[in-house]
Order: structure tokens, then C-alpha cells, then sequence
């Protein structure tokens, strides 16, 4: 059992790691802008660099790089010379559509499209390609400032941005305007070729260097290395770290979603044993329409149907909360009183996550112990003269209920996700309401550590499904 365990462990490291490129590459195909296009609040820093808040927002969040390969020291000279000129295009010759996305590829470029700056300065000598290489030269050689949200700078970082802003205050200087004549653009166009000679380094890459970018700086590795370090990334919403937010709102969706399985198989097994030990009579039959006619029920529907009936705010039976997990006034209670007001929030919660398990649970706890009960050893206990309720419970069931111990493998990462149209509905703050409105405001590194986290517990609880097999049934051995 040891070595599976450990053999089990091991297997789960390349499975999360493909469950991370997968979702990870999801997540990068959705429409729209992660962030849900905010902008950083830091508007002075947005001045200073000479870069508007998005462009700071997609750098710090690697949001500028590829997803997975990074082949841009292979960049087309022609490509960019088109692109600045839809940029730059004051003819109407392009769509609006193609100047955006003109200008937010050259954004995404930043630093990598110097080489092909350099390269097309020192050949052309079209006074307008110039002029829009100029025009584009402060926001592309701008470097941005390495900055932690919520965690201070070592001396080695602050050292760098001094220099980086150093260097960015020397790049501000190469200013071109409309006004400027043939000989000032020449000369600009010297002072600028000039700067970029002396950072060569910086985009004349070696063999080396290319494999090291093409593998390395792309938005994956960045995300992935801070995920070896348990660093699942910082909100792009309210740059608060991802994971202490996610331990904060998992306490909500534990206690709903424990209880509703605690409460589904008190109320599924004994129906399920009941439907065993009577099958085919009217009562069995009565117990199967009606919890399927149950699980046909969606759970928005229900419950819709119970807040509109029993809620305080109902015309019909002001019974319970309209929503929430606590009343505002919890925090004038005795303890006694605030278990007791939690309980009485959970109350419709709880039937609207339980009713949906009956039908499952209990048919496959039918169906267990259907195969058991015809069993010769079935047999042979009540030929011994032992009663019919001994035989069930202490010989048909152990074995009987085997099979519902695969569902085991589904409660860890339910106890994580949380249901998320029910925290929606009754405003439950959450890992299921959380992950709502991660996806409304395209939270991607929220959305991301939610799902990771998930599939760590569905894989755990596929394990703990083999483990309890062999402490219920010791005939099963893992070799």
C-alpha cells in the first residue's frame, strides 16, 4: 500500500502540470482583456514612465509576453514597418479595428521590437517610416519598473529600478514632434540609433539567448515559477494575493458544502438499503420517481422557487433569510445565538444542494447491495437463523456500499469550487460566488488558483476513494 501511495503521488506531479498548461491556455483563448480592462491606480508612476495605466497593468502581469514560445527575435522588419503605419496613419486608410490592434501589438512588443528599430534606421532612408519609428521609440524602450503588490523591495530590485529609472528618464528625452525639421528628425534619428548600439546586448541575442527567450519569457513560465514557489499570482482586479483571498472565502463553502454531504448520505444510504431489502414493490417504486423527478429539478430553478416562498423577503412564509451566511447584528451574539443564526441562513442553501445527491447516492446503494444480498454468504448468515436486519446491516451493507465510495473522489474539490450557483443565488461569499466573479471581471490569476487548487483535492480524492476500498473491503490489495 505504501509504495502505491507513494507511486500515486508521484503521478500526480506531471498530471497537475498538464492540467495547468491546459487550463492555463484556456484561459489565455477567452475574449476580452484579463482585468476586465482595468487599469492601475498608480496614475503619477503611469507619468513618470511615460506609459499609459493598461500598458503598465499587461507588463507587470507578463500579460505583454506569448503564451508558451516566445519566437519574437524573429521578428519581421516589414511587420513592424506595417504596423506603425497603421498606427500612425492619419489618411483613414485603416479601420479603427486595425489601429487598435496595431497599436496594442507594438504594446505587446515593447523591448523586443528595438532590434528591428535598429535594423530599419540604419537602412531606410523613407522620411516617414522614420518619423513613426520615432514616434513609437519612448514607449518601446521604456522599461517598467519591477514592483510587488503588497511586498516590499530587496536592495538588489530598488538598486534596479533606480538604474531602469535612470535610464528611462534619459529615454524621455528623445522626443519627436510634428513640427521638427528634415535636419532635426536626422539628427534624433543619430541620437536614437546611437542609444540603441549601446544597449546591443540587450537585443542581439546569442544562439543561447534565443532558446533561453523562446522557452523562458513567455507568460506560462512566469506564472509556472511562481507556482514551484506556492505563489499563485496577485488579483488583476484588487491586486490583493491570490491565495490568502481564497483561504479567506473556502471556510464559506466548506461548511455549506460538508454539511450538504453529511446531510445527503444520512438521508440517501437508508433509502437506498430500504429500496434493496424492497424491490419492485409500490413503496420502491414511489421513492425512485420521486427523487429522479427531484434531480431533473434544476438547482437555480429551486432555488429561485424557495426565496420566493419561504424567504423574509416573500409575500407568502416570511421563514427564512433572504441570503447571506450571517445577519448583520452576528456580531452582537452569543455564540450560541450566532451558530444557531448561521444554521438558519443554511437552512435553503442546504436543501437546494442536498436534494440533487439523494437520487445518485441512494441508487448506487441500492445497486450495491442489491448484487450483495443474493450473495451465498447472505445466504448461508440467515441460514445460521440470524435476523433479517443483522444480515443487512452487519454483512450486506460493509460490502454492499462499496460503490458509493467512489463518489468520495467528488467531495474534496466540492468542498473548494462550492457550488456556484447556489453561493449566487442565496450571495454566499464563497469560493462559488468568488469564482463568479473572477470569471464577470476575467480574474485569470484567481480563476487559475481556483481551479489548481481543485484538481490538487480531486486527485487526493480519487486516492483516498482507493484507500478506503482496502479498509472496507481487504480483499482489494494494491499492489
Amino acid at each position: 500500500m505504501q509504495q502505491y501511495i507513494i507511486k500515486r503521488i508521484l503521478m500526480m506531479i506531471p498530471t497537475l502540470f498538464a492540467i495547468t498548461v491546459i487550463v492555463f491556455g484556456i484561459l489565455q483563448m477567452a475574449p476580452g482583456k484579463p482585468g476586465g480592462g482595468l487599469e492601475t491606480d498608480s496614475e503619477s508612476a503611469n507619468k513618470q514612465e511615460g506609459m499609459s495605466g493598461h500598458l503598465i497593468f499587461k507588463r507587470q502581469f507578463h500579460l505583454d509576453k506569448p503564451t508558451f514560445l516566445n519566437f519574437r527575435f524573429w521578428m519581421n522588419d516589414n511587420e513592424i514597418i506595417q504596423l506603425l503605419d497603421k498606427k500612425y496613419d492619419k489618411t483613414k486608410k485603416y479601420s479603427r479595428a486595425q489601429k487598435i490592434r496595431a497599436i496594442e501589438t507594438l504594446e505587446d512588443y515593447g523591448n523586443d521590437a528595438l532590434a528591428s528599430f535598429h535594423r530599419i534606421l540604419e537602412t531606410t532612408n523613407d522620411k516617414q517610416i522614420k518619423v513613426n519609428i520615432l514616434s513609437a521609440f519612448r514607449s518601446n524602450a521604456t522599461r517598467t519598473l519591477i514592483h510587488r503588490y503588497g511586498k516590499k523591495l530587496n536592495e538588489e530590485e530598488k538598486f534596479v529600478n533606480r538604474e531602469t529609472d535612470r535610464e528611462n528618464r534619459q529615454i524621455s528625452k528623445f522626443v519627436y514632434s510634428d513640427d521638427m525639421s528634415e535636419k532635426e528628425i536626422n539628427k534624433l534619428t543619430f541620437r536614437v540609433t546611437d542609444y540603441l548600439r549601446s544597449i546591443e546586448e540587450r537585443w542581439d541575442y546569442s544562439l543561447l539567448q534565443k532558446m533561453k527567450k523562446c522557452l523562458f519569457d513567455t507568460r506560462f513560465t512566469y506564472y509556472f515559477y511562481n507556482l514551484l514557489h506556492f505563489d499563485f499570482g496577485i488579483s488583476m482586479v484588487d491586486k490583493q494575493p491570490v491565495l490568502p483571498k481564497i483561504m479567506e472565502k473556502i471556510g464559506y463553502s466548506i461548511f455549506l458544502s460538508v454539511g450538504s454531504i453529511i446531510l445527503a448520505y444520512f438521508l440517501a444510504i437508508p433509502i437506498g438499503i430500504y429500496s434493496a431489502v424492497n424491490p419492485k414493490t409500490k413503496t420502491d417504486k414511489v421513492i425512485t420517481v420521486t427523487l429522479f423527478m427531484l434531480y431533473s429539478l434544476p438547482t437555480f430553478f429551486v432555488g429561485t422557487v424557495l426565496l420566493f416562498y419561504f424567504s423574509e423577503g416573500s409575500e407568502y412564509y416570511k421563514i427564512f433569510p433572504t441570503g447571506g451566511f450571517q445577519s448583520l447584528s452576528s456580531e452582537n451574539m452569543t455564540t450560541l445565538e450566532s451558530i444557531k443564526d448561521i444554521v438558519w441562513h443554511m437552512v435553503l442553501p442546504l436543501i437546494c444542494l442536498t436534494y440533487v445527491s439523494l437520487a445518485s447516492i441512494s441508487r448506487y446503494a441500492r445497486t450495491g447491495l442489491l448484487d450483495v444480498i443474493h450473495s451465498d454468504y447472505i445466504k448461508t448468515a440467515r441460514a445460521k437463523g440470524l435476523g433479517e436486519w443483522v444480515v443487512i446491516f452487519k454483512h450486506a451493507v460493509r460490502n454492499g456500499l462499496i460503490p458509493i465510495l467512489t463518489l468520495l473522489g467528488s467531495i474534496l474539490p466540492a468542498v473548494v469550487s462550492g457550488s456556484v450557483v447556489i453561493e449566487v443565488i442565496f450571495n454566499i461569499p464563497g469560493i462559488g460566488l468568488e469564482s463568479f466573479n473572477a470569471v464577470i471581471t476575467r480574474d485569470y490569476n484567481m480563476v487559475m488558483g481556483i481551479q489548481l487548487i481543485s484538481a490538487v483535492l480531486t486527485l487526493f480524492g480519487l486516492l483516498a476513494s482507493d484507500i478506503l476500498y482496502s479498509i472496507v473491503d481487504p480483499r482489494i490489495q494494491y499492489e
